[in-house]
């Protein structure tokens, strides 16, 4: 009788594209007991080639253990489970050759796949993000002393290190070399993609109403005072509900817990008749030590970390607030979420500046220093779509008709 194996597996980037790695682990099915690790830091690439990095990595770390046994996939990409089920189409040019050398490691009638949410697929997230840690300090991955063989799904025992692992250095193999250059050649126009991907999840980007700090330009996030919609604010709310009743086309609402977000939205709900739910991963950026003060107030008192700030991504506003880059992880873990959450819909986002032009930045593949250089009104509107293909393409941006008179 044929052994059976279970391969988890996942990938991220931190920028997407921006420096990735994955994560794999292959578990005995019939005792529960994890056999094998693999872990890389990938260099900068795009989170769904991570993605595919990881499945390839976990397959064949199965196939060096048993070329005969059958394997069951499972992974919190949905992109990777469609497409490798055969149920979605693979056009993008990173992903085809990926895909195509992951079909060929065992044959197709002793793989499956499976989709589960990212909650469940904890161990090989963790061993990705360890590849990425381990990569930014400029060091090969090593598994770390609590990666002990696993019983059942998620439970460690207290069990010496594992062995047989895989440890990867961080010299670009072949493959990792080809799938950094695909990630950084230009990438196809999704509006120009072929209409066999289906509906592509929209979602469309509602910055909240004024509140009392946005006329005066006040540093506003999430770790300051939460301040109320403002009486201009809500006659926003009221004008973009009226616009977004005439597209009707929004078949969901979701916000950030805080006040401004939560206040727009319900405006919105109320005219569509639709519920709101509440998402953290879309809440404003913490601005530490500067929410409440102006870019003058924050350039007299703190003038050498308004200048780090503003010439690196990952530094922290004063005071331990967060950095662009953490946020734009947040972000893009949300939007990955979201997309297997909504495929197809047309979904509502009640947000603010900093997530809005993170989305728009994530989708046009650009350096997050590009935040800078967009203007992002009260109450504008914008929308980006993702297709089943990986492509994510902008389709509006800081609309403001609607409030016109």
């Amino acid at each position: 009788m044929a052994r059976e194996f279970i391969v988890e597996a996942d990938g991220g980037s931190r920028g997407n594209p921006g420096p990735a790695g994955y994560g794999a682990v292959v578990v005995d099915a019939a005792s529960g007991e994890t056999l094998t690790e693999a872990a890389e830091y990938l260099g900068v690439v795009t989170n769904n080639v991570a993605e595919y990095r990881g499945l390839l990595a976990g397959l064949r770390a199965a196939h060096a253990l048993d070329p005969a046994a059958r394997v069951h996939v499972r992974m919190d990409s949905k992109l990777v489970i469609e497409q490798m089920s055969g149920r979605w189409k693979i056009k993008h040019p990173d992903m085809k050759p990926l895909a195509a050398e992951a079909s060929r490691v065992f044959p197709p009638d002793q793989v499956t796949y499976e989709w589960i949410p990212r909650a469940e697929n904890k161990h090989a997230d963790r061993l990705a993000n360890e590849a990425m840690d381990a990569g930014k300090r400029g060091e090969p991955w090593s598994p770390t002393p609590t990666a002990a063989p696993r019983k059942g799904r998620g439970e460690l025992r207290d069990q010496p290190p594992l062995t047989g692992t895989v440890t990867t250095t961080d010299a670009p193999t072949a493959t990792s070399r080809a799938a950094r250059n695909l990630a950084t050649a230009p990438q196809p126009t999704s509006g120009w993609a072929s209409p066999d991907m289906g509906a592509p999840a929209t979602f469309v980007l509602l910055r909240h109403g004024e509140t009392p700090l946005t006329p005066q330009k006040r540093f506003s996030g999430s770790g300051g005072t939460d301040p109320a919609l403002s009486d201009v604010g809500l006659e926003q709310a009221r004008r973009v509900a009226e616009a977004l009743a005439r597209r009707g086309t929004i078949e969901a609402i979701l916000a950030s817990p805080l006040t401004r977000t939560r206040q727009t939205a319900a405006a919105v709900a109320d005219r569509l008749g639709l519920d709101v739910t509440i998402e953290e991963g879309i809440k404003e950026t913490d601005f530490g030590a500067w929410e409440g003060l102006t870019f003058g107030e924050v350039r007299e008192r703190y003038p050498d970390d308004l200048t780090t700030w503003l010439a690196d991504p990952s530094a922290h506003p004063t005071g331990g607030g967060e950095s662009f880059a953490e946020t734009a992880a947040r972000i893009a873990a949300t939007r990955d979420k979201l997309i297997a959450a909504y495929a197809g819909r047309t979904v509502l986002l009640v947000t603010h500046v900093t997530p809005i032009k993170t989305f728009v930045q994530l989708a046009l593949g650009a350096p997050l220093q590009s935040l800078f250089r967009m203007e992002l009104s009260a109450a504008s509107l914008s929308a980006v779509a993702y297709y089943a293909d990986g492509n994510a393409s902008v389709r509006l941006f800081n609309d403001t008709s609607h409030l016109r008179p």
